[in-house]
């Protein structure tokens, strides 16, 4: 039996109660992460990042886009925001009173420190992550329980032009590189072209599928990496079953808020470390354009441009 077991029962409660927790005016953070809904409809909304999810209620105003260098989010969250209700989805707790927000922390760990409330979803499905993306049930203020199948966002299969692009920037990645890749077709097609490396490292924004296949095939081990020797490093994850099987409870990942991952100082400490990231358009002049396509907000700064300044 574990020993914070009563205090788990005492505040398990259903959904419904939960709800009755958030009141008309209150400030709500629901985190983004798998398995969250859509609740645009019923508040008002703001996001720091467009994605896929959110690019089309950007686009008729049903949510806000705020513009924010990733890394800085938190430090805005602590400074200007006072937040009453947070919701998360996490994974069951494990035998020290920890539960875990899985693949995705972003500012989730900041802003489940500085809420009043914090209601947990715990889903038996979420894996178990470690580094700063745990929270104790001392620091829980309800539990609602609630397993469904994770989502799966897998990544669409690549193109040839992306296959062609990837081997010419695998040559200029070294053996021994602490790599950090960025969303879409091509940074997973240049995974698959990294295959012949040795001992690369990770410490990236976002962790994708091709990452944990090197990290299988022994391609990514870390051991060379001056910074969190034998880790990867990151803040957010995607990919399917297969990829959070992998995690769960595989001490070699380690989950940090962007305030951290997304630091620009802490990036350059990394040794070798090289930023691969796409953009949307370039000009004649070298000027990269990565957030805005056809006339409306298609993506954000996220963590793209930190990590340019960083490596």
């Amino acid at each position: 039996m574990n020993k914070y077991d009563n205090e788990y029962r005492a505040k398990l409660i259903t959904c419904e109660n939960a709800a009755a927790a958030v009141r008309d005016g209150d400030t709500k953070h629901f985190a983004r992460t798998l398995g969250s809904p859509d609740i645009s409809d019923i508040v008002d909304s703001y996001t720091w990042f467009v994605s896929e999810s959110s690019r089309n209620m950007v686009q008729v105003g049903l949510t806000q886009f705020i513009p924010a260098y990733l890394h800085q989010i938190p430090k805005i969250v602590m400074e200007t925001m006072d937040v009453n209700v947070a919701v998360a989805t996490v994974s069951p707790m494990n035998e020290d009173g920890y539960f875990s927000f899985g693949p995705c922390n972003g500012y989730l760990s900041v802003m489940a420190g500085l809420c009043k409330t914090l209601i947990v979803e715990v889903n038996e499905n979420m894996p178990f992550v470690y580094g700063e993306a745990m929270i104790h049930i001392s620091n829980i203020s309800m539990i609602v329980e609630n397993t469904v199948p994770l989502p799966e966002i897998l990544p669409m299969d690549s193109n040839p032009l992306d296959l062609v692009i990837g081997k010419i920037i695998a040559e200029y990645v070294p053996d021994r590189a602490v790599i950090q890749l960025g969303i879409g077709t091509l940074p997973n097609a240049l995974a698959s072209c990294l295959e012949g490396h040795q001992d690369l490292g990770i410490h990236t924004e976002l962790l994708c599928p091709g990452m944990v296949d090197l990290i299988e095939k022994g391609v990514i081990n870390g051991r060379h990496k001056n910074v969190h020797t034998g880790k990867h490093i990151f803040s957010l994850a995607y990919g399917g079953k297969k990829t959070f099987e992998f995690m769960d409870g595989n001490k070699s990942f380690e989950n940090y808020p962007s305030s951290y991952v997304m630091n620009p100082g802490v990036i350059a400490q990394n040794h070798r470390m090289t930023a691969i990231n796409a953009i949307l358009q370039v000009d004649l002049l070298g000027q990269c354009n990565a957030e805005f396509l056809e006339g409306r907000q298609y993506s954000g700064t996220g963590g793209q441009l930190d990590f340019v300044r960083g490596a």
